[in-house]
């Protein structure tokens, strides 16, 4: 995993940074209140013009269940959770419910007035699906993007990778990355995850269900359905090894260049706000 960040101060004035040169977060693992805190601050920031567009690579310590913006609460088992040492958070973003865990998270924040997030949804979410597809082949993935115009979003399956999504990163006919997106009226947030290894079906132990026959059901589906990078290449791929196909997929995708960076003192606080107000407070867990 990634240690800490070195090199530029954070009080720097980022907002300076040339036309397609964005920076790069690389970060430690981190509880999921904080990495949702961070997401938004700097989305919030981004979009005010006082920092640059952002990509953010991250993981996640202990695992924990990422609901989406609308999803019910009841869909999570609690009490299972628990006895797993397992978390729960609400993203800011819709869609399904993922659990973090032996993965690559990105993010992407940046302001409504950044070209490659331009237009609709869909065409920013088209524009994000190739840099990352030219990533994951970087990894020696032959990897697809499959356009999903009658994907059913308002699917009642609690899962993120058994539900099908435009632009879905998929390998073998299985999926691959979930992403989702929030937009803001100044702002566009884009995040989602790579699973690298370990057991796909460990969410359906996070989830609530009628019963065991229920559950296992589920667990086969999804074993049909998604894919991590080791159950393809069947072999470890490190994080860092996965970051780094990442960045040079953005880079060469879009046309980027980086500078890496830390967060900023006034991110870092804002974050620190969020995870009191919004991410680690109950009420907002619980808001669906």
């Amino acid at each position: 995993m990634p240690g800490g960040l070195h090199g530029h101060a954070a009080c720097r004035r980022y907002n300076v940074l040339m036309p397609g040169v964005w920076r790069l977060i690389l970060d430690s693992p981190a509880r999921g209140a904080w990495n949702m805190a961070v997401d938004e601050a700097i989305l919030e920031q981004a979009g005010r013009g006082e920092s640059p567009p952002t990509l953010r690579l991250y993981d996640w310590q202990p695992a924990c269940l990422s609901l989406g913006y609308a999803q019910p609460f009841a869909d999570a088992d609690v009490v299972r959770l628990q006895e797993r040492g397992w978390e729960l958070v609400r993203r800011p973003t819709g869609g399904r419910a993922i659990l973090h865990v032996d993965e690559l998270t990105y993010s992407v924040s940046a302001p409504v007035s950044e070209a490659l997030l331009a237009g609709s949804l869909l065409e920013s979410y088209n524009r994000l699906a190739a840099a990352l597809l030219h990533g994951v082949r970087l990894l020696g993935l032959d990897a697809r993007m499959k356009a999903a115009p009658g994907a059913d979003r308002h699917s009642l399956n609690p899962v993120c990778f058994e539900v099908p999504s435009a632009y879905e990163i998929t390998v073998d006919g299985r999926k691959l990355i979930g992403s989702a997106q929030a937009r803001r009226r100044d702002g566009v947030l884009q995040h989602g995850s790579l699973p690298l290894c370990g057991a796909l079906e460990r969410i359906t132990e996070a989830l609530a269900y009628p019963g065991d026959q229920a559950r296992q059901e589920a667990a086969r589906r999804l074993q049909a359905r998604a894919a991590s990078v080791q159950s393809v290449l069947q072999r470890a791929v490190s994080w860092n090894d996965a970051a780094a196909a990442i960045v040079r997929g953005f880079e060469e995708a879009l046309g980027l260049r980086f500078e890496r960076g830390p967060l900023t003192e006034s991110e870092t606080q804002r974050a620190y706000a969020l995870v009191q107000e919004k991410y680690g407070n109950i009420e907002w867990t619980q808001r669906a």
